[in-house]
């Protein structure tokens, strides 16, 4: 019989842990599903099969993303036949993002490798992931990279190419794929990254700024030949405004007065030019032959105007400053992340 686990509440929280904790294995492959009916016994033939051969200690955690089809019944067989598969249904469908976050919540393998049901994915590209984040030198995550992709040129890889060239400029996390589901990652730099809205596809970005070591590994990938893409080129943009976000969590989230106070520095910079120039109109300059009286000139309002909002965003970097202070304090956060402790023997007897 299925044991079925829902997405757990607050209060569950610390018994998944613990359950987790008790079950430890060396891999977890989490595919979220969502409507892919017609692709899941053959990802999980090809899957078990490579993993098996490879000799791995492994789970294989599916995700069940509020599918409409049959998915969630045929994951459910499938899990009555491999004692190495949970499954976890969701209440409705969340996304991939959400998808994600649960898998690795409920998973318990050292290594985390993500992997899309559409079969797109190469599950025999897994030990050479895995090869590549065990070998020299030691890397916490390893990302795959679609060179050769096998989709639609105008409405996904034409797009995704300029996504990802921003991406990796903003972020200056030197990839090529950030939207490649194919990723190994060490379960303890996931940690201390929190998922929301669709930033599974920045984790790399989000890890390195923890100081993950990352390298990319070029991967198969296959066309889709059943089931329906989930994504077209509206969802470039969709990206992109989240890009805005991981900037933000990346580059202020400890110092949230920097941010404000470099917008409110230029507005003020903009406002003494506006200024000067309204000055300079008063005594003729700057195509007032006749001189413009100051109270007449509505450049000197817009100058006060940018002036006041220059406070504002001061006021809001102070105010953001003292909600940052709360949620690290409150939750025990350091704005800090240590790999490794080492200590000579000596001292330990000491």
């Amino acid at each position: 019989m299925t044991t079925m686990i829902n997405a757990p509440s607050e209060a569950a929280r610390k018994d998944t842990t613990a359950a987790v904790s008790h079950r430890r294995r060396a891999l977890s492959v989490v595919a979220p599903v969502h409507n892919e009916e017609l692709n899941l016994e053959d990802l999980h033939s090809e899957l078990s099969g490579v993993l098996q051969s490879a000799g791995l200690d492994y789970e294989i955690i599916y995700v069940d993303d509020g599918s409409r089809d049959t998915s969630l019944k045929i994951l459910k067989s499938v899990a009555d036949r491999d004692e190495r598969v949970i499954v976890v249904e969701l209440r409705r469908n969340f996304g991939q993002t959400a998808a994600m976050a649960a898998g690795i919540e409920h998973s318990c393998g050292d290594v985390i490798i993500p992997i899309d049901a559409d079969l797109q994915n190469d599950p025999n590209d897994i030990p050479r992931l895995l090869d590549t984040l065990n070998g020299t030198p030691r890397y916490d995550i390893v990302s795959g990279w679609r060179k050769d992709r096998k989709d639609k040129m105008v409405t996904r890889r034409i797009p995704s190419q300029i996504a990802n060239a921003i991406i990796s400029r903003v972020t200056n996390v030197p990839i090529h794929d950030f939207g490649c589901t194919l990723k190994a990652y060490r379960r303890e730099v996931l940690e201390d990254v929190s998922l929301s809205s669709d930033l599974h596809r920045f984790l790399p970005a989000l890890a390195a700024w923890h100081g993950a070591n990352i390298t990319e590994l070029v991967v198969n990938h296959r066309p889709r030949t059943r089931g329906v893409t989930k994504y077209g080129l509206a969802r470039t943009i969709r990206v992109l405004l989240d890009l805005v976000i991981v900037k933000f969590l990346g580059t202020y989230m400890t110092k949230p007065l920097l941010f404000f106070g470099k917008i409110g520095m230029a507005t003020f910079g903009f406002a003494l030019l506006i200024l000067a120039i309204a000055v300079g109109q008063k005594f003729g300059y700057f195509g007032q032959p006749e001189g413009l009286n100051l109270n007449r000139n509505i450049l000197v309002s817009l100058s006060a105007l940018l002036a006041f909002f220059t406070v504002q965003c001061v006021l809001f970097g102070l105010m953001a400053e003292l909600l940052v202070r709360v949620y690290q304090d409150g939750r025990g956060r350091k704005i800090y992340r240590v790999r490794e402790v080492y200590s000579s023997a000596k001292a330990g007897d000491a």
